[in-house]
């Protein structure tokens, strides 16, 4: 198994100077950074694995900032986005923040709000990054239930009690006792209202929160 990715910021623009500056200025915060000269560059570096946040220049030589963006998307590139300009315009930035950017910056900006917004991507991409991977852990305890422990979870699902869960499977209340603790135990659930949610939050079951 590969080694997990560390997380850093990912500086792209096209301006050697600005790159060295904010590059120095977010080390001296403790923060890893690693730059490009254009949106080749990164789209080349990154995928949907690599955990930060991305700081983006406007104006790239070979793909706009907010193509950029939109490509990385499109990549499954999650990272959240602070740009930085120096020819920001407001509806420029109002389409940035409406496709997901945290901050539009304009050039040139005070260090302490460049460092609030990274560090505020940073643990966004964190807790999110923490968030899935919780979820697919659920999803795999669900793959390992056996057919019968769905049943069961279908019918707890529906809100029935063990007597009709017995009647309708026909099998023994005893039966569903142990097939309803199993099922407990392999999601990990400490309460029946635990592992509602629990099997909620897959996409198998969300559809059961609908109204009908």
């Amino acid at each position: 198994m590969p080694a997990p990715k560390v997380p850093q910021v990912h500086l792209v623009d096209d301006d050697p100077d600005v790159r060295s500056a904010v590059s120095l200025l977010l080390k001296t915060e403790n923060l890893r950074v690693t730059t490009y000269p254009d949106a080749r560059a990164i789209l080349e570096s990154v995928d949907a694995n690599t955990p930060g946040c991305l700081v983006l220049d406007v104006r790239l030589p070979d793909m706009d900032g907010l193509t950029l963006q939109r490509e990385l998307r499109t990549r499954g590139v999650q990272m959240p986005v602070v740009f930085i300009t120096g020819h920001g315009d407001i509806p420029m930035a109002v389409r940035a923040v409406s496709e997901g950017a945290l901050d539009f910056l304009e050039k040139p900006f005070h260090d302490d709000i460049l460092i609030e917004g990274v560090r505020q991507g940073m643990d966004i991409d964190a807790q999110q990054r923490a968030g899935a991977a919780e979820m697919a852990q659920v999803e795999e305890r669900l793959h390992s239930l056996t057919p019968r422990e769905r049943q069961v979870l279908e019918c707890l699902l529906d809100g029935k009690p063990n007597k009709l869960i017995a009647r309708d499977l026909d099998v023994s209340v005893r039966t569903v006792e142990i097939h309803r603790s199993n099922l407990m135990q392999k999601m990990g659930a400490k309460s029946a209202s635990h592992l509602a949610r629990l099997a909620l939050a897959c996409d198998e079951y969300r559809d059961r929160l609908s109204p009908r």
